[in-house]
């Protein structure tokens, strides 16, 4: 057999290789400068990583997608325990039982689809989800997808994974490469694979709807910073499920839009935190401040990501939500039911809040990290650790500006032709924004000299500089309110991840089948009368 019936190289998966080898030497970059302990296991386990990626991105046919897929379970167990402890240990473990059990989906769906369509490849002729057997070999890919890229509910190992891992690990795998390669399976679903009805389309708005909304309200509260932007690095997964969701040109491109343009944004982030634990030690908002007078590289280039992942025009993070919510509103205006109607009008008011919640937690990231009074002097990066965070963040700046100069052609080769509804026009608004704050500076340079100078206060109150105020727990009131009291309760003890309720309910049956052993004979012999009854039920009945 020819081996290029085993692998494909359309637009699409050319689109999504490179960028998979994009991020590979940007992240290796940095790691020359960042791995210091066992250098030789990390660069093993990271270009196996790097060789799998590929192979699962090029697959055709459904046993080497398997094969790759598989093996990325391990590349992603191996790097995360690395530099193994006894809670590093514990956060691959979940992860690779997350991920190995979406693996275990993406076979029977794989298996379900191959048996249906008579045919081994993931493109040909899309299968319409007309009957139970289609709609459960969508779900099982779908969830496979969902682990991979980090949607809810298969997203608690990327907070956890965030972390604890070393930084270059979680900016090569949960931040990049696997949104990469979860949103390019979710893309070849709804592209090539299946035909989706109304329910499974609501389903994925759902799904992103909430995956953006919880998300962002857990990062909201949380005071150590990478595991802030390990819940953003799921919350936006939401935008890209949501375009994808529409099944139309439009919500494709923009779905695939913002998945590219997170990897760039995300992993600038991971890496400015992890310039930051570097140089300062921590992670813990109460331990930093005033750090951007002392790494003034690393905070523009995390201002430039911030502004970016909250959707801040011009940068590339506007556009690609802005292509999303024009996406979800002409999918609205097409012949859909009224219910679908109302679950996607709910799913394009979620991720406008969204937004604005992500600028509200970065602003407290910023601030907590960057301003305020320093509590020690500290160091620039060295130039090593900040060639790729500086390449990212001028990405971030020029697929913003110039999305539709550099990279839409390349997504419209893959999705084909882009219909854009939405009136926006990047270069004349960039000047505008420029000129807008060109005169406000002359304005308050002008005015400066009539400028009160006063103390500052809140509440009246004049602010004690000796006691400068936390950071940290700033939007800990959310906590408190009414109606999010209880879910967050819920949340801190796990009710919503879904690797402890399966594991708690797996010792619960164990302990039930424990209590069945017990070791007395009468009991035995219940049990096996029982079963007898229940077999002659099924056979004679």
């Amino acid at each position: 057999m020819d081996y290029r019936s085993f692998f494909i190289f359309d637009s699409l998966s050319k689109f999504v290789g490179f960028f998979v080898c994009f991020f590979t030497v940007i992240i290796f970059i940095y790691s020359l400068g960042f791995i210091k302990k066992k250098k030789f296991a990390y660069y093993s386990w990271f270009f196996l990583t790097f060789i799998a990626s590929l192979g699962a991105v090029f697959s055709s046919h459904i046993i080497a997608l398997i094969i790759f897929w598989g093996f990325l379970g391990l590349t992603l167990f191996q790097l995360i325990n690395l530099y193994s402890d006894k809670e590093v240990a514990a956060v691959a473990k979940k992860t690779f039982i997350i991920v190995g059990g979406s693996d275990g989906l993406l076979l029977v769906g794989l298996l379900l689809y191959t048996h249906l369509t008579s045919h081994y490849y993931i493109t040909g002729s899309p299968l319409p989800i007309n009957n139970t057997l289609a709609f459960v070999a969508f779900l099982s890919i779908a969830i496979a997808s969902f682990a991979k890229a980090g949607c809810m509910p298969f997203h608690s190992w990327i907070p956890d994974t965030a972390e604890t891992a070393s930084t270059p690990v979680v900016a090569y795998l949960p931040a990049s490469v696997d949104k990469l390669l979860g949103i390019y399976l979710l893309a070849r679903i709804v592209k090539d694979m299946f035909i989706l009805d109304n329910i499974s389309k609501a389903i994925l708005l759902i799904l992103g709807a909430l995956t953006v909304l919880c998300a962002v309200m857990m990062a909201l509260i949380q005071h150590n910073t990478k595991r802030l932007l390990g819940y953003h690095a799921v919350s936006q997964v939401g935008y890209m499920v949501l375009g994808i969701g529409c099944a139309s040109t439009l919500g494709l491109a923009g779905g695939l839009f913002h998945m590219l343009n997170h990897a760039i944004y995300k992993s600038c982030l991971f890496l400015g935190a992890g310039n930051v634990e570097k140089r300062a030690g921590s992670n813990e908002l109460e331990q930093l401040g005033g750090l951007g007078k002392f790494m003034p590289v690393t905070f523009i280039t995390t201002l430039i990501a911030s502004f970016a992942i909250s959707g801040v025009p011009p940068f590339n993070g506007f556009v690609s939500k802005w292509m999303v919510y024009q996406g979800l509103i002409d999918f609205m205006n097409s012949s859909v039911s009224t219910g679908l109607k109302f679950i996607i009008a709910m799913s394009l008011i979620s991720a406008l809040i969204g937004s604005g919640l992500t600028l509200a937690s970065f602003l407290k990231l910023n601030a907590g990290v960057f301003l305020g009074r320093a509590k020690g002097k500290v160091e620039e990066a060295r130039p090593s650790l900040l060639i790729s965070p500086v390449v990212l963040a001028v990405l971030c700046i020029a697929f913003g500006i110039f999305a539709s100069a550099t990279i839409l052609p390349f997504i419209e080769d893959s999705v084909g032709n882009i219909p854009m509804i939405g009136l926006w026009k990047p270069q004349p608004a960039t000047v505008l924004l420029l000129l807008g704050i060109l005169l406000g500076l002359i304005i308050f340079q002008l005015m400066a000299k009539k400028v009160r100078i006063s103390p500052s206060f809140v509440g009246g109150e004049e602010l004690n500089f000796e006691q400068e105020p936390n950071i940290a727990p700033f939007y800990n009131t959310i906590k408190e309110l009414a109606f999010l009291k209880k879910i967050y309760a819920l949340a801190e003890r796990k009710f919503f991840d879904i690797y402890e309720q399966s594991r708690k309910f797996t010792f619960l049956f164990i302990r039930f089948l424990q209590y069945l052993h017990n070791g007395v004979l009468p009991t035995y012999l219940v049990w096996c009368l029982l079963g007898m009854i229940g077999l002659f039920f099924i056979f004679f009945r």
